[in-house]
């Protein structure tokens, strides 16, 4: 049964708009600049670079095969079944460690200084609420989201402006160019939202169009936004001020601090909304084609909502959140993310032109940008990450083997 398409171009720019603008300019600035010093800025840039590169094939692919799924399936198409299941594999994995940080960052804020086992009791009430909100249908969940960005940005627009009329510091620190890119890479991980509307292809309306449209939009005005807010923590905290708290918006307008954290954790639901959304249709296309179970591929017939895969992404998320920290799942994340992009520009490299193409410098530049921010991570991260793919490699030609005899 298809899903139904009831998504214009507001609803798929706000989709991905409450997808980035989320937890990730709550959280991602601090590890960041601990990484990077006074090259916070420069980290920034690099890290927009990349995700302009993967956009731009992100959009040609999604429209020309308007499908849910995403890399998974231009990968298939263009590369082969193995790099398209690669890609399905890193994005579920990558996600669903995602969606658990998410749901973290909400209790983190919601309930500081809150202990076990009320935390992890809190963090399956958060995911159980969020699925129960996709499973009502998307085109609710594109309205939550619309206005759990709107009062983001209002929470954001106001640190902006009182944190660039209040006292001031230098922002100047030393930084080196290792520490850069290794603090791109996990800005990286607050840009990586626009992949959700390439998975909404079966429910957007006139997909060629305004798929295309919907994902550069949604990533210029993030980045003004995180830009901005990357200004404000420099001359109001400097570096070594945003590193050292770990609610750096926060401690840059004290006084403010209670509407932050108010906004953080609306940020982060609405984050957590997005992404529930796109790993349950990545989900589906997988187990359409067989890598998953067939189980998997029921469209609820009232809501038109694949409701048994995002029943099942709800669950696996509530054990993660329960039995993994935040540090950890986001820099595995980005790990997984960064190879499901690598496989998207690998597929835009191989568009002719009468196939809306982009200039193969883009694709080749965000290959080769998403190679280079995967193994400037943590260690630890890239080698949980070259691990979790390995083993879906290992799965994937054990089917294979299973099929063939």
């Amino acid at each position: 049964m298809p899903l139904a398409r009831r998504l214009g171009l507001a609803d798929a720019v706000f989709i991905g708009l409450g997808s980035m603008i989320g937890a990730g300019v709550f959280a991602a600035f601090a590890p960041a600049a601990r990484a990077a010093g006074s090259g916070l800025l420069p980290a920034l840039a690099v890290a927009a670079l990349v995700a302009y590169c993967n956009a731009t094939s992100s959009a040609r692919l999604a429209a020309l095969y308007p499908e849910s799924g995403g890399t998974y399936v231009y990968g298939r198409a263009r590369l082969g079944e193995f790099w398209g299941y690669i890609a399905g594999w890193g994005f579920v994995a990558g996600k669903t460690a995602s969606c658990a940080a998410m749901t973290l960052t909400v209790v983190a804020y919601a309930a500081p200084g809150l202990g076990q086992p009320w935390r992890s009791l809190l963090a399956v009430g958060v995911i159980g609420l969020v699925t129960g909100v996709n499973y009502l249908g998307v085109h609710r969940s594109a309205l939550a989201t619309r206005v759990i960005v709107c009062i983001t940005l209002v929470v954001l627009a106001l640190v902006a402006v009182f944190g660039f009329s209040g006292t001031h510091v230098s922002p100047w620190t030393p930084f080196h160019g290792g520490g850069v890119l290794e603090a791109a890479g996990l800005l990286f991980f607050a840009f990586a939202g626009y992949a959700r509307l390439a998975t909404l292809g079966e429910e957007v309306r006139d997909p060629a169009r305004t798929i295309p449209r919907a994902i550069p939009l949604a990533l210029g005005l993030t980045l003004v936004v995180y830009a901005v807010v990357a200004v404000v923590l420099l001359v109001t905290l400097g570096p070594d001020g945003i590193g050292a708290n770990p609610d750096p918006l926060a401690a840059a307008v004290p006084w403010l601090s209670p509407v932050v954290r108010v906004g953080a954790v609306v940020a982060a639901s609405g984050s957590l909304l997005a992404l529930v959304l796109g790993v349950s249709r990545t989900t589906l296309a997988m187990a359409r084609d067989g890598h998953l179970p067939r189980f998997l591929t029921a469209v609820h017939p009232r809501f038109s909502v694949p409701h048994r895969a995002e029943l099942t992404v709800g669950v696996v998320v509530a054990v993660l959140a329960t039995t993994t920290d935040l540090r950890g799942a986001i820099g595995f994340s980005s790990f997984a993310v960064l190879a499901y992009y690598a496989v998207a520009n690998a597929s835009a490299l191989t568009l002719r032109r009468d196939e809306g193409a982009a200039p193969k410098v883009v694709a080749a530049g965000g290959l080769a940008g998403c190679a280079v921010l995967a193994f400037s991570l943590p260690l630890s991260s890239v080698l949980s990450g070259c691990l979790v793919l390995g083993l879906g490699g290992v799965a994937y030609l054990v089917r294979r083997r299973r099929v063939a005899r």
